[in-house]
């Protein structure tokens, strides 16, 4: 197998197969940031998806070899979902959630729910069905800059180097965007919850 270096100096002479090797290995990242992202858009996912590779296609002659070809991937679908998104929709305003939440059952261990039974029968289908469209829903409402960070961060698995050299940012402004991303999530999460 060829390495990562092989397929993109090959890809820069033309070679499709080698690009088409390079795509293979980053394509279900970048579907599933693209589809994270463009939460509640999924034709907009679709096309930051496709529009990735084609521009990686077309600028591939100036992307530097001592650079992470995945973190720069990830900056072109970034900055599609970016560019997509403030077309879309108005951006939201952000909101500081920077108080702390307290939670009164951590006094009692049993006051959490109880599990019977680890099958997923219907109701508990119907409970992760309503947590995924609930997270879904969440994650649609966050603003575009921290849904960012906390997609590469949190589901794509990226470091806070990483996520920096992504967005362009330094390392504690992708934390800071993923605490307060975090909390929004948290939010909006524990009121689906506790309603």
């Amino acid at each position: 197998m060829e390495s990562e270096a092989e397929l993109i100096i090959k890809s820069k002479q033309g070679n499709s197969e080698a690009f088409s090797s390079l795509v293979s290995r980053y394509e279900d990242k970048i579907f599933n940031l693209a589809h994270k992202v463009c939460v509640g858009m999924p034709a907009e996912a679709e096309d930051v998806y496709q529009e990735t590779f084609l521009t990686a296609f077309k600028k591939l002659s100036h992307f530097r070899e001592d650079s992470n070809l995945g973190t720069w991937l990830y900056r072109i679908a970034s900055n599609l979902c970016w560019m997509r998104f403030r077309k879309k929709r108005g951006e939201p305003v952000v909101p500081l959630l920077d108080q702390s939440h307290h939670h009164d059952d951590d006094s009692d261990p049993g006051s959490g729910p109880i599990f019977r039974d680890w099958s997923d029968g219907p109701e508990e289908l119907s409970r992760k069905k309503a947590l995924r469209e609930a997270i879904e829903t969440a994650l649609g409402d966050l603003p575009i800059d921290y849904r960012l960070v906390v997609v590469l961060r949190d589901i794509q698995g990226l470091s806070s180097e990483e996520t920096a050299k992504v967005m362009k940012l330094s390392v504690a402004a992708v934390k800071s965007c993923l605490h307060r991303g975090r909390l929004f999530l948290r939010d909006r999460l524990d009121k689906v919850v506790s309603s």
